[in-house]
C-alpha cells in the first residue's frame, strides 16, 4: 500500500500564488509514481509543475518521468519562478502572458 502523498512545504503557497494570477490548478500529488505535483491551466495551455522546495531535489523516478514526458512539465520552487516559466510556454503558443 502507498503511504500518504507528502507535498513540500511552498506547496500550498505555490498553488494559491497561481490561482491568485488566473489560473486554474489540480492537486496531482497523491498520484505518485513520479508525476508533479500540479496541474495548472492558463488561456488553453496546461502545465504539470513539479514543486521543490529551494534545497529540494527531484527523486529517481521524477527524473525518468520528466525524461520521458514529452508534454509541457516544468519544476519550480517559487510561485514568481512558476509564473515566468508559465509566460514563456504561453508565448511560444502565441498567448497572452499572465499579470
Amino acid at each position: 500500500m502507498r503511504r500518504a502523498a507528502r507535498v513540500d512545504a511552498n506547496h500550498k503557497q505555490i498553488v494559491q500564488g497561481l490561482r491568485s494570477s488566473g489560473c486554474t490548478v489540480q492537486d496531482l500529488s497523491a498520484v505518485g509514481k513520479g508525476c508533479p505535483d500540479i496541474l495548472v491551466g492558463r488561456n488553453g495551455l496546461n502545465i504539470l509543475i513539479e514543486i521543490k522546495t529551494e534545497k529540494g531535489k527531484l527523486t529517481k523516478r521524477q527524473i525518468q518521468w520528466h525524461q520521458e514526458w514529452r508534454g509541457n512539465a516544468i519544476i519550480a520552487t517559487t510561485t514568481q519562478e512558476a509564473i515566468e516559466a508559465i509566460n514563456e510556454l504561453l508565448k511560444t503558443k502565441e498567448m497572452p502572458p499572465m499579470q
